[in-house]
């Protein structure tokens, strides 16, 4: 996944997160998948400040969307529902082309599996749930 990285880079990119130790599960899941191949091959290509600036990218997202959960925006509301559409065309852009069905799939898989459900939620319980709706909303404006 993060062919091009030094283990120090990846340290410091991604922390204490280790992406390699999920590729095998990933691959798995989602190896037969266009969205998987795609991925695949844009990342092994990033360099450093390629995912220094996902990362930014992301955590912008994240920041926008925490700061709507706290001050009380609902997620269907077309401001929580332009970031879930941004955070959709940060994965498009990044690593596969994200339709809206596979969107909902991810935010699904936000609330289910407590890893990503701890991502989101450190600091701000519920915020996965929130994307997670969100990003519904999004698909049901969308259709």
């Amino acid at each position: 996944m993060t062919t091009n990285l030094t283990p120090e880079e990846k340290r410091a990119l991604f922390g204490s997160f280790d992406p390699d130790q999920h590729a095998e599960e990933a691959e798995q899941r989602w190896g037969s998948t266009e969205a998987y191949q795609q991925s695949a091959r844009r990342t092994a290509q990033y360099t450093k400040a390629d995912w220094e600036r996902i990362n930014a990218e992301a955590a912008e997202n994240t920041a926008r969307f925490a700061a709507a959960f706290d001050s009380g925006v609902p997620a269907g509301d077309e401001r929580a529902m332009d970031l879930a559409e941004a955070h959709r065309q940060h994965i498009s852009r990044w690593f596969y082309d994200c339709s809206t069905e596979t969107h909902q799939g991810l935010g699904e898989m936000y609330v289910s599996d407590p890893r990503f459900t701890a991502n989101y939620d450190t600091g701000h319980p519920g915020l996965a749930a929130y994307i997670r709706d969100a990003i519904r909303a999004n698909a049901a404006r969308m259709s």
